[in-house]
């Protein structure tokens, strides 16, 4: 894929994940929406709306929500989980870790308002590390679509998926990378654009910032390949070798902090399987304050502006 004219904005994934389950919900009967007192934010109340009898209100009780989740999984049912990615994961971890990851049960934990950008609702609910702590837990696999495209595509793999699994989505529209033919595949990252100067591996919602900083970079005469890692966990082993062999040279960029998340994942893979240099651009142990989404961008360093200068500041100490 080539960047010939900016992207174009899509729709916001919380929109995507109240359609797209809603619908599933028609065609299964064993789908239920499980929603923390969220409903109208994370628009699981699209879902609420079709599925009235399959939509259960569980209050600010995140902890008793996962452990209700778990008991429907044994019964056969397909629960969904809506709530905020801060009250999804740290809150009730030991209930995920314990009775839906050790015993392997299929719960859809869908939480929105993933990364720095919730509605400046405050540093309480701006959590950053979900990526490292579920991917941590033994049975948990990790998915982060970049788009509504494919938001839309990992909920319907994810209703499929015979296991307990975190999608992680994000609250404002983003940057639509993909066209309507795209297809997710589970487990395989996607290069978005060539590139044999230095190959820049991203995921989620910061890909699209990330092929843009490539394109900045291109003005410069640095040719930069942009590999879209969506699943998380299990990670494409031979995709990122292969970034590696393509560059020798690989940085990770991501809206998440970087002790354990994309960046961290990416080094122990080419460690074992193709010693390479990883340098990791994403947040670096803090506590991200509130605010406009753009201005967090670039506080933090990761607008397709600033992603471009600490890969130019990179390659130029290299």
């Amino acid at each position: 894929m080539t960047l010939a004219t900016p992207l174009p904005i899509g729709r916001p994934m919380r929109e995507i994940f109240g359609e797209t389950v809603a619908e599933l919900a028609a065609e299964d009967s064993r789908i239920y929406m499980l929603d923390g007192d969220v409903g109208s934010s994370t628009r699981a109340d699209i879902f609420e709306k079709a599925h009235p009898d399959r939509y259960l209100q569980m209050g600010i009780a995140e902890q008793n929500m996962l452990g209700v989740a778990a008991g429907m999984a044994t019964l056969g049912l397909i629960p969904f989980i809506s709530t905020f990615v801060s009250f999804a994961v740290v809150r009730p971890l030991d209930q995920i870790r314990v009775l839906i990851a050790q015993p392997r049960l299929n719960v859809k934990i869908t939480p929105g308002y993933s990364g720095m950008f919730t509605g400046q609702t405050g540093m309480s609910h701006i959590v950053v590390d979900d990526l490292a702590i579920m991917r941590s837990l033994p049975n948990m696999v990790c998915v982060a679509p970049a788009d509504d495209v494919e938001a839309d595509l990992a909920l319907r793999w994810a209703a499929a998926y015979d296991g307990p699994c975190y999608v992680r989505l994000v609250r404002d529209p983003t940057a639509r990378l993909f066209d309507d033919d795209h297809r997710f595949e589970f487990g395989k990252a996607s290069w978005v654009r060539d590139g044999g100067d230095v190959s820049l591996v991203s995921t989620g919602a910061q890909t699209p910032r990330t092929l843009e900083a490539a394109e900045l970079l291109a003005a410069d005469g640095i040719d930069a390949g942009v590999l879209h890692v969506a699943t998380v966990k299990p990670l494409d082993i031979e995709a990122l070798v292969g970034a590696a062999e393509r560059t020798d040279n690989v940085i990770t960029v991501e809206e998440h902090t970087v002790l354990g998340g994309l960046g961290g994942a990416v080094a122990e893979v080419l460690s074992e399987h193709r010693p390479t240099r990883v340098h990791r651009i994403g947040l670096r142990d803090v506590d991200v304050q509130s605010g406009p989404n753009d201005a967090l961008l670039d506080i933090y360093g990761l607008s397709p502006a600033r992603v471009a200068e600490q890969v130019r500041a990179i390659l130029q100490a290299s």
